[in-house]
């Protein structure tokens, strides 16, 4: 990367974006705009559409009649493929300008928003093109007299909700095998985090797409977001983000049509380290990276660390190391490791967790205040609380922010019960050099992903998914194409 690139980029006028309906730029209904606040600095960069129940409405019946009359569905799988691979070629030739657009609108720092935004959805979408035309039917094992075929169809329209964290990565996770299946979508960016998702939807027109297939709202989720899941009209409703909206929109579902609903939610990860892992240095290395990229905004971020008590202390005086060497600062240099917090209210609601966990006896050594408050952006040291009990605020609710609890355990018995006393199961990890502990530690740890001597870095090929309340169904590998269809079973008597 260009350091000079990426600051004539950060230097351009970002013009205001409207939805995109039917192929085509379109204002809300009434006329109302939403400012964005880049958190670098806290100013307006520019302005979205602040949507109505009346734009997704519009949306929805429009992805409805770009299905119903097979524009796309009706394509080949061999035809699709050859326009989302277009895509793909697309994002990633604008792919710094996508970067930094990004980082412009929700803080990541650039290094890792160039590779884990279109760097991942390039990735995402190559992968659903390439698969398409290789995923078969069946032939069930029934009489002689009998065929029994079982076909998948695409579902009809998509109703995807993305996050602010990494909207373009996460976005590709619905929007490529949503698309590749055949189906139609509307998508509902984060209020905080819409530009490169407008930006993107609209390099898929220039590849061919459709009009009408892919459709953007941008607005409040209270609005424009309720209507998605309670519309009539759409057939599947896939969404990352909290707990509590999850929870409102499965009651969308039982309100309206009874929609299927997928939901990746919240985590409280559990990072354990043993007294035998292979290498404590690197353990202790990964453990901040694995907390604070990204200013801790991540799903699956190893909030909770558990450390054997018999080297707690010497391990957690490492993690701090780690983490105050960590530069945070402007997210468009190069030499940034930990960006901005997504907004305002994060960054209030990340520094309250911390009063609660000193209230409840945890001692911050390291962090735990606003920093580089005159740049006016939104910007918080990497914080360590140790002295987290199980039962703490720390320990059981998510912070999506850089504030990692410490726990200390003196069995793997003890070990295991602390990681599984919360009530989220998305991601963890064990670093142990015995491999039955590894091999017991997977099969113990009720989560989706679980690391051994590392944390992060699975790729498309494997599936992402919580158990409890971190959701249900999974994003990436051949498993998501899942919710995007339908069986159809064929029984001819011969």
């Amino acid at each position: 990367m260009d350091q000079g690139k990426i600051d004539a980029l950060r230097g351009r006028p970002v013009n205001a974006f409207s939805h995109l309906i039917d192929g085509k730029s379109v204002p809300a209904s009434d006329g109302g705009t939403m400012d964005v606040l880049s958190p670098i600095d806290g100013q307006v960069l520019t302005q979205i559409a602040r949507g109505t129940a009346i734009d997704m409405e519009t949306a929805i019946a429009t992805a409805r009649t770009a299905f119903e009359d097979r524009r796309w569905a009706g394509q080949p799988p061999a035809a699709r493929k050859a326009v989302l691979l277009k895509w793909a070629d697309l994002i990633e030739a604008n792919a710094l300008e996508l970067a930094v657009l990004g980082v412009r609108d929700n803080g990541t720092e650039i290094g890792m928003a160039l590779k884990a935004e279109p760097g991942s959805a390039v990735g995402t979408i190559r992968f659903y093109a390439e698969a398409i035309d290789k995923v078969y039917g069946e032939i069930a094992p029934t009489s002689d007299d009998v065929l029994g075929l079982i076909h998948k169809e695409p579902v009809g329209v998509v109703g995807a909700i993305v996050p602010w964290n990494f909207p373009m990565m996460i976005g590709a996770w619905k929007l490529a095998p949503a698309l590749a299946s055949g189906n139609s979508v509307v998508l509902k960016p984060a209020e905080t985090a819409s530009l490169t998702l407008l930006r993107m939807a609209e390099l898929a027109l220039d590849a061919g797409l459709p009009p009408g297939v892919l459709n953007v709202v941008t607005g409040e989720g209270a609005v424009v977001g309720e209507a998605l899941g309670l519309s009539m009209n759409v057939d599947v409703l896939v969404f990352t983000g909290s707990g509590a909206t999850g929870r409102r929109l499965m009651e969308y579902s039982a309100r309206s049509n009874m929609k299927r609903v997928y939901l990746e939610l919240g985590g409280k990860s559990p990072n354990i380290v043993f007294a035998d892992a292979p290498d404590l240095a690197e353990a202790a290395k990964v453990a901040a990276s694995g907390m604070f990229r990204n200013a801790g905004q991540v799903c699956v971020a190893a909030s909770r660390l558990l450390v054997e008590a018999s080297i707690h202390d010497d391990f957690v005086a490492e993690v701090v190391k780690a983490a105050e060497a960590m530069r945070v600062g402007d997210p468009l240099r190069l030499d940034t490791q930990i960006g901005a917090v997504n907004s305002g209210a994060q960054l209030e609601q990340n520094l309250r967790f911390v009063e609660i966990a000193a209230q409840e006896g945890g001692q911050i050594v390291t962090g735990g205040a606003r920093i580089l408050q005159e740049t006016g952006g939104y910007f918080m040291a990497p914080t360590v609380v140790t002295g987290v009990t199980p039962e703490a605020k720390l320990a059981q609710q998510e912070v999506f922010g850089p504030v990692l609890g410490v726990t200390p355990f003196r069995t793997e018995d003890e070990a295991v019960r602390i990681a599984n006393s919360t009530a989220y199961g998305l991601a963890g990890a064990a670093w142990t050099a015995n491999l039955g502990r590894a091999h017991r530690m997977v099969r113990a740890v009720r989560t989706g992903v679980m690391h051994i001597n590392t944390y992060g870095g699975p790729d498309v090929t494997v599936p992402i998914g919580g158990v409890g309340q971190s959701g249900n169904g999974a994003d990436k590998s051949l498993h998501a194409l899942d919710k995007y269809v339908n069986l159809k079973t064929a029984w001819i008597k011969l």
